[in-house]
């Protein structure tokens, strides 16, 4: 098996930020349309209008980014960011001032 398959600077996190309008009964549609297309593309919520998704390589990440791309709402400002295993493994998250620990990391299996 090779070993680069599974470094974790070529393992990439998706990051999808965004802050869309809520005030009118469609730009809550299509808020809810977007955040469900998110959660069916493999995305989870990792903060309040903030979702992730684990990508075994760049590749991979980039075919999540284009599909994101593809279903921006007509209105909102959506930030698409990727980093590395390494990046989001040094991630320190703080709930009310008690340390958590990051999510877990994924393990890819490799069948042949």
């Amino acid at each position: 098996m090779n070993a680069e398959r599974f470094n974790a600077y070529r393992i990439m996190w998706v990051l999808v930020l965004y802050d869309l309008p809520t005030e009118t009964k469609a730009n809550m549609r299509d808020a809810n349309l977007f955040r469900k297309r998110l959660l069916d593309d493999g995305f989870t919520l990792f903060q309040f209008s903030m979702y992730v998704r684990h990508c075994p390589s760049r590749e991979n990440a980039k075919v999540h980014i284009k599909r994101v791309k593809n279903m921006l709402p007509k209105a909102g400002k959506v930030a698409i960011m990727s980093i590395t295993d390494k990046q989001f493994g040094d991630i320190e998250i703080f709930f009310a001032r008690n340390r958590e620990e990051p999510p877990p990391t994924f393990q890819q299996l490799e069948l042949f």
